[in-house]
């Protein structure tokens, strides 16, 4: 959980304003150079990693509040959303860490602060282009940066868990919902489409029979041979052809 509005200073203030316990953690995935990144924040407070997370406000919508903390860490507002999962057990609560951050902050703890107390949180997972996200810290945050999925650094809360759930919910939807398609630049090859599988699947495919699956769905268009310069074959160029992807959709879900 990590907050993401300028006037939350005031906690008592602030209480009015929002729902409390309950809180959204995102886990915002890009593709950079055949890796698959995720990208974290590092408390200024208690210097701890975390997801990017915040509250939501009394007046506003689910979705609309992690879209708002998603806008604020990112710099973009075109942004794929799935909600994954609701973390909500009885025992979800972490008093030490989070009195640790109140001190920080110049505040008495009071283990009897709501904030102190259970919390529901939301997971979403967001599918971003690397190449235009900004990662932006706030005054909570000392960094905002990309990590490799398989270096990132201890989590605090039980966000090294909402990651690896948010991971596998993410490796089931590559194919029954082609998300994996909005971590590509508009157009790309079939080579780079195979690289971006292998990396979530964590596996060499089959060229051949990876083309021939890709193929099948019928949800891509040739757009032209990429030129190269050298003396191979260019490969052929791609597209992800949305109203053939809805239809596809359409038909997985009947």
């Amino acid at each position: 959980m990590q907050e993401t509005l300028k006037d939350s200073k005031d906690f008592h203030n602030y209480s009015d304003k929002i729902i409390q316990q309950l809180s959204i953690d995102c886990v915002v995935f890009g593709f950079h150079q055949n890796q698959l990144k995720v990208l974290l924040l590092k408390s200024k407070h208690i210097n701890e990693w975390m997801l990017p997370g915040g509250f939501v406000l009394q007046n506003e919508d689910i979705e609309a509040a992690a879209h708002r903390i998603l806008g604020i860490r990112t710099g973009i507002q075109d942004i794929y959303l799935e909600l994954f999962s609701v973390f909500g057990s009885a025992n979800r609560q972490f008093p030490e860490i989070h009195q640790a951050a109140m001190r920080a902050c110049g505040y008495q703890p009071d283990p009897n602060h709501w904030i102190c107390k259970r919390f529901v949180s939301i997971g979403y997972y967001a599918l971003v282009d690397f190449s235009k996200v900004i990662p932006t810290a706030d005054e909570f945050s000392a960094i905002c940066d990309w990590f490799d999925i398989n270096k990132i650094p201890d989590l605090c809360f039980d966000h090294a868990h909402i990651f690896q759930k948010a991971l596998e919910k993410l490796r089931q939807n590559l194919d029954v919902k082609l998300v994996g398609f909005n971590l590509l630049p508009p157009t790309f090859t079939m080579g780079e489409l195979q690289n971006l599988y292998e990396t979530f699947l964590g596996k060499k495919l089959s060229r051949t029979n990876f083309q021939r699956k890709m193929l099948s769905l019928e949800v891509l268009e040739r757009v032209e041979k990429k030129f190269s310069g050298g003396a191979h074959k260019a490969p052929y160029l791609y597209r992800f052809d949305e109203q053939k992807g809805e239809a596809f959709l359409e038909k997985k879900h009947f």
